[in-house]
C-alpha cells in the first residue's frame, strides 16, 4: 500500500542567542491511508516541532526547515507555494494543537470560527456552515452546543476550548489529522468518547499522527509506534512489537515507567536523568548518559537503525551483539 505521508530526512533548526541547534534531526517515517501512528517521547524530544514542520508552521525566525522532504499524496510540501500550502491546511491535513488558547481567536465567537473553517475550504452557505458547526460540537460532547456557538473562547473552560479545537480539526474530514496531545484537558470519560470519534473517522480512511507521552493511549489507539528521543526517532514498529519486544533501552524505560495494577512496587521505575538540551547533546548515542547498558562505543559513534523484521527498527549498538 502506498504511503499517504512520507517524511524523509526532515531537519529543523532554531537559532537562539546566536547559537543554532537541531530540534528535529534527520527524521524519516511514513503514514498509510487509514492508519493511526503514535509518536511518543518525553517533553522536549521534538515531537511537536516535527508536526509543525510537516505543516510548514515553524516560526521563522528563529526556526528554519534545513532539509528534507514531506511527500503528501505524491507532492512535496516543502516545494509548493505558500498559497497551495494554505489550501492543504485544514482541508487535507488538519492539526489539533496542544494549546487551544493560543489557536482560537479571542475576538470571534465559537460558531463563527467553526463556520469560517467550512466556508473557506468547502462550498457551503453560511447557514449550512453554522448547522454543521453545531452538529460537530455535539459530536465532541460539548455541553449545550447551541448556546456555546455564541460564546467567546474566554467564556469556555480549558476542556471546552479543547473540544472546539478537535471539532475544528475534524469538521472537514481531512485525509490526515495531526493530533498533538489532543485530550490533555479532558476528563477520562470525554477522552474515550473523542478517541471513539477519531476511530470512526479512521474507518473512513482518515489517517492520524497521534503525538503523546501517554503509552496507555498509544496501546489503545495506534497501529504503529515511533519512539522519539533528543530530536531523533530511536525505534519504530508495530504496536504489538513495541510493547511486547521493545528493542531500545529508552523504549524499555518508557514501558517500565507505566503504572501497573496491582502495583508491584510503591515507586514507579523512572528513567534516571533528563532529556539533554538540544544545545548540548552528548556525542554518539544521545541516550547514553541515561542508559544502564552504555559502553565505550556509545560515546564514540552514533548508532544507525537496524532492521529487526516486519518494519521493526531500532538504533542501538546492543542489537549488534545478538
Amino acid at each position: 500500500m502506498s504511503l499517504l505521508l512520507d517524511v524523509q530526512n526532515l531537519t529543523i533548526s532554531f537559532e537562539i542567542e546566536k547559537r543554532s541547534f537541531n530540534a528535529v534531526d534527520q527524521v524519516s517515517f511514513g503514514v498509510h491511508p487509514g492508519e493511526i501512528v503514535g509518536l511518543v517521547g518525553e517533553s522536549g524530544c521534538g515531537k511537536s516541532v516535527t508536526a509543525l514542520g510537516i505543516l510548514r508552521l515553524i516560526p521563522t525566525p528563529p526556526g528554519r526547515i534545513e532539509s528534507g522532504q514531506v511527500i503528501f499524496k505524491g507532492r512535496d510540501l516543502m516545494r509548493i507555494s505558500p498559497e497551495e500550502m494554505r489550501k492543504i491546511r485544514g482541508k487535507e491535513i488538519s492539526m489539533i494543537f496542544q494549546e487551544p488558547t493560543a489557536s482560537l481567536s479571542p475576538l470571534h465567537r465559537i460558531g463563527e470560527q467553526l463556520a469560517e473553517t467550512l466556508m473557506l475550504h468547502g462550498s457551503v452557505s453560511g447557514h449550512e456552515a453554522r448547522e454543521l458547526a453545531e452538529k460537530w460540537l455535539e459530536k465532541v460532547k460539548m455541553p449545550d452546543p447551541k448556546e456555546r456557538m455564541h460564546a467567546y473562547p474566554f467564556q469556555l473552560s480549558g476542556g471546552m476550548q479543547q473540544r472546539v479545537m478537535i471539532a475544528m480539526a475534524l469538521i472537514l474530514e481531512p485525509d490526515l489529522v495531526i493530533a498533538d496531545e489532543p485530550t490533555t484537558a479532558l476528563d477520562v470519560t470525554v477522552q474515550a468518547q473523542i478517541f471513539e470519534l477519531i476511530l470512526q473517522m479512521r474507518n473512513r480512511r482518515t489517517s492520524v499522527l497521534l503525538i503523546t507521552h501517554n503509552m496507555g493511549i498509544v496501546w489503545e489507539m495506534a497501529d504503529r509506534v515511533m519512539i522519539m528521543y533528543a530530536s531523533k526517532i530511536v525505534e519504530e514498529g508495530r504496536r504489538n512489537d513495541i510493547f511486547s519486544d521493545p528493542a531500545h533501552p529508552y523504549t524499555q524505560g518508557l514501558l517500565r515507567s507505566i503504572p501497573k495494577i496491582p502495583a508491584d512496587s510503591l515507586r514507579l521505575k523512572a528513567i534516571p536523568g533528563n532529556v539533554p538540551s538540544p544545545m548540548n547533546y552528548p556525542s554518539g548515542c544521545r541516550f547514553r548518559d541515561r542508559c544502564e547498558f552504555a559502553f565505550s562505543r556509545c560515546a564514540a559513534e552514533e548508532p544507525l537503525h537496524l532492521d529487526l523484521g516486519d518494519g521493526h527498527r531500532a538504533a542501538c549498538f546492543l542489537l549488534e551483539k545478538g
